[in-house]
C-alpha cells in the first residue's frame, strides 16, 4: 500500500480521537485515566434480525431471513507502573433467501491482550498478542460446495514488542519493531491448495517484521459513538514495501435504552492472500493476486452497552 494512504489514515484516526468535548468532560476523563487503579470493564452486545415474506408478488423478489450479532468487550487493569488491556470482538451473521441454504454473511473472532510498563506520563514499554480467526466454514457462494475458509483456516497469531503512546483515553499508537506473525491453515484441502500464503501441504507460515496499531474513539454527539482500529505490518524478510493493512470502524447509534443501529466496516489488504478475478463474468478465473478487500455491515436491533 502506498505510504500516502497510511499518512491520510493516520490523520483521520487522530482526528477522531480529538473530537471536541466539553471542559468538564475533559477533566473527568483525565482524572479517570490518571488516578483510578484496578479493573475497568465494559462492552457492547448487539443482536439484529430481519425478515421479508413475499406471496404472488408481481414485482418479483424472494422471501428472506437474516440474523446477526456483534459482541465487543474490554477489560483494563491499571496499576501503579503498568497497564494491562484486553479486547474481545465476536461477530456472526447468516442469511437465508428463498429456498437456498443458509449463507454466512459475517464471521469474526478477534482477541488482543497488551501489557505496558510505564516509562513516562504517556509512553509505555509494551508487548502485544493478537489472535484472529473465524467460527464456521466459508464457501464460494452461490457455489456452497467449494470451501474457501474454515476455523483456523486462516488463523493469525501475532506477537509484538515495542512502545505504546497513550496521551488520553481516546487515542493510542503502538509501534513494535520486533514482531512475529504466524498464519495457520489447518484445513487439509486449503493447506494443499496453498491458501492464505502457506506453502502447499504446509499448515503454518511465519513472518518477522514491524507492526503498528492505531486506535481511536470518540462521541460524535449524544448517543452516537465511533471507534476505529488500524493495524499495519511489514515483513522485513520478503517484500517489506508491501504493507499489510487492516482497518476497522464501528459506528454505534443508540436509539433508546435497548435498541441501536450499528455500522461496521473492514478494509483489508494482505500481500499473501490471492483473490481470484473473473474479468469476463463467465465463471472462469482470468487472474489472481492480492487485492483490497472491503466489508460493510449495517444492523438495527437489540443493543446493550455496559
Amino acid at each position: 500500500m502506498k505510504i500516502t494512504a497510511f499518512v491520510l489514515t493516520l490523520l483521520l484516526s487522530g482526528g477522531l480521537a480529538f473530537t471536541q468535548v466539553t471542559d468538564a468532560e475533559k477533566q473527568l476523563k483525565t482524572q479517570s485515566a490518571d488516578s483510578v487503579l484496578g479493573w475497568k470493564k465494559g462492552g457492547v452486545i448487539n443482536f439484529n434480525t430481519s425478515q421479508t415474506s413475499l406471496t404472488n408478488w408481481a414485482a418479483g423478489g424472494q422471501s428472506s431471513v437474516a440474523v446477526g450479532g456483534l459482541v465487543s468487550l474490554f477489560a483494563h487493569n491499571k496499576q501503579e507502573k503498568g497497564l494491562w488491556e484486553n479486547y474481545l470482538d465476536l461477530a456472526y451473521g447468516t442469511l437465508k433467501q428463498g429456498k437456498q441454504a443458509w449463507w454466512k454473511t459475517d464471521d469474526k473472532i478477534d482477541f488482543t491482550s497488551k501489557y505496558g510498563y510505564n516509562l513516562s506520563k504517556t509512553w509505555y514499554l509494551a508487548g502485544l498478542v493478537n489472535f484472529k480467526t473465524q467460527m464456521a466454514d466459508g464457501y464460494n457462494y452461490p457455489n456452497d460446495s467449494v470451501k474457501i475458509s474454515a476455523f483456523m483456516a486462516p488463523g493469525y497469531l501475532l506477537g509484538a514488542l515495542g512502545f505504546d503512546y497513550i496521551p488520553n483515553d481516546h487515542f493510542t499508537v503502538f509501534i513494535a519493531p520486533l514482531t512475529t506473525k504466524m498464519t495457520f491453515v489447518i484445513d487439509e484441502v486449503l493447506s494443499d491448495a496453498g491458501a492464505f500464503g502457506v506453502d502447499p501441504g504446509k499448515s503454518v507460515f511465519s513472518e518477522f517484521g514491524g507492526y503498528a496499531r492505531i486506535t481511536a474513539k470518540a462521541d460524535l454527539m449524544e448517543n452516537i459513538g465511533i471507534q476505529t482500529k488500524l493495524d499495519l505490518f511489514t515483513n522485513y524478510l520478503r517484500n517489506p514495501q508491501n504493507i499489510d493493512v487492516s482497518w476497522e470502524v464501528l459506528l454505534n447509534m443508540k436509539i433508546n435504552e435497548f435498541f441501536a443501529a450499528t455500522v461496521t466496516t473492514h478494509l483489508l489488504y494482505d500481500d499473501d492472500i490471492d483473490i481470484e478475478i473473473d474479468k469476463n463474468d463467465d465463471g472462469v478465473t482470468d487472474a489472481k493476486g492480492p487485492r483490497i478487500q472491503f466489508k460493510e455491515v449495517l444492523a438495527i436491533g437489540f443493543s446493550l452497552k455496559f
